[in-house]
């Protein structure tokens, strides 16, 4: 694997990727990375989740000439949902060197838009019908632009965007750099590609670079409510040496962690709000084994060099099939296998047939462990530990003791007693978890026809401006 230091980056770029606990460049924002960097055009043909908005960021964001308050750089997503997204990586990339990056799309006031574009953003990420809007109303110059970038093109094909794009190239300098993202690669792409991009770069990421073949995947259907007892009980019967524990959000990681020690497990959260001496720390804590649990989001996920993790646990669904496979691959490291349990409530079952179809890779369906599934798993490890005490310790010194003992008790209530002294009884003091809404369900868009519309047809423009308010 190369890491972002071996891509030849600025110290300010740097420092923000190291932030966000990049190391690891995944094969595309290895391949596409030093392309853009050397101005060339790229067409990059990945799935969602392969890390790409991170390959087309890092350069943009590298060349942003801070000096210039004109807006350097445009990328266009085909849903409100998608310009949220890439315009919140773009900003955690240029958090450093203090890029100004501002999404704009249907259905927030417009007003609202034209005063923060009179702020001087350096980066606009938007859908097309509301930049196209822009434009029109001459609140969006783009004569200033160095770079276009065009994510998810298929999608926005599929949505009836081309023409919308062409009008947008269109309003861009001839001479600009221009990445093309789309996970499929159909003849209207292909000719955008012709038209519009100077002899581009093709680069290709399979979906198998995404497979993990060493570690077990399970998921468990269950509703929100009852997951942190489905948790605990698994711990218990599983008994990881150490394991991380992935939420949505940094108050989710908060709250878990609170949880997991008020049920006397040894945990500590990381998150991007934590300071870098305070992640450290943690991070030194669990490789060193005074920690059992990490309880993480996404940002420690990435890059991660931690050995010896060998239960990964998906508190919440990842957002992504990328955000799945970095997840999981904490584990199953070095030619070790690990474990991987996904909790999915009803809502989000859609979610985790997308990151099964993208990663190749069926998860095996796991019911949730009982109360007393989870006292005998305890009972095991007490088991296991008196066992071991046999094999390895001198016990001469207590020889005396147990015979005294015997002489008084019989000799199965005094394995019993020692037995339940050294079981770890499921904990089942009430906990309260704020509600984490399910993922939002990924609608399929209904294909429609290249060149069914004519610019200027009224009822194209309305389905357009409808879908860039997804």
């Amino acid at each position: 694997m190369i890491t972002f230091r071996e891509l030849g980056l600025s110290s300010e770029l740097m420092k923000a990727i190291s932030k966000m606990g990049f190391e690891e460049a995944t094969p595309i924002q290895a391949a596409t990375i030093p392309l853009s960097l050397q101005n060339r055009d790229v067409i990059g043909q990945a799935q969602t989740g392969t890390g790409k908005t991170a390959a087309f960021g890092i350069p943009l964001v590298e060349k942003i000439d801070m000096n210039n308050d004109a807006v350097q750089a445009i990328v266009i997503a085909p849903t409100r949902e998608l310009a949220i997204q890439v315009s919140e990586e773009l900003y955690k990339i240029g958090s450093t060197k203090r890029v100004r990056v501002l999404p704009i799309y249907g259905g927030q006031d417009i007003e609202r838009q034209i005063r923060a574009l009179k702020k001087h953003p350096h980066i606009i990420v938007g859908t097309p019908g509301r930049i196209i809007d822009h434009i029109q109303r001459k609140t969006l110059r783009l004569q200033h632009v160095h770079t276009v970038v065009l994510d998810e093109a298929d999608e926005m094909l599929n949505m009836g965007f081309v023409d919308d794009i062409e009008a947008i190239l269109g309003h861009v300098p001839r001479e600009r750099q221009t990445l093309l993202f789309s996970a499929t690669m159909p003849e209207p792409i292909r000719r955008i590609a012709e038209r519009f991009m100077q002899n581009p770069e093709l680069v290709r990421v399979k979906a198998k670079e995404m497979t993990v073949p060493n570690i077990e995947q399970y998921y468990i259907e269950i509703q929100e409510k009852k997951k942190f007892d489905t948790l605990t009980r698994l711990l218990d019967i599983q008994s990881p040496e150490l394991a991380i524990v992935f939420g949505r959000t940094k108050r989710r990681v908060d709250e878990l962690a609170e949880a997991l020690n008020l049920r006397g497990y040894a945990a500590e959260g990381i998150h991007g709000d934590l300071s870098q001496a305070k992640r450290l720390s943690v991070l030194r804590k669990f490789k060193e084994g005074s920690i059992d649990i990490l309880v993480a989001t996404d940002v420690a996920a990435r890059g991660l060099d931690i050995s010896g993790v060998t239960h990964v646990y998906n508190f919440d669904i990842p957002q992504d099939p990328e955000s799945y496979v970095h997840r999981i691959g904490r584990t199953g490291r070095a030619g070790k296998t690990g474990i991987a349990i996904t909790f999915v409530t009803p809502r989000e079952i859609g979610q985790l047939h997308h990151i099964e179809r993208t990663t190749k890779r069926k998860m095996e369906r796991m019911k949730p462990p009982t109360l007393d599934e989870a006292l005998e798993g305890q009972q095991r490890a007490a088991i296991e530990k008196l066992l071991a005490t046999i094999e390895n310790n001198n016990l001469s010194f207590y020889k005396r003791a147990a015979e005294q003992l015997l002489e008084e008790h019989d000799s199965v209530s005094l394995v019993a007693a020692c037995i339940k002294m050294l079981t770890k009884e499921p904990d089942t003091t009430p906990v309260q978890l704020t509600e984490e809404p399910p993922l939002p369900v990924k609608k399929e868009k209904k294909r429609q026809i290249h060149g069914r519309h004519r610019k200027g047809d009224s009822r194209s423009r309305v389905s357009k401006v409808r879908s860039s308010k997804r």
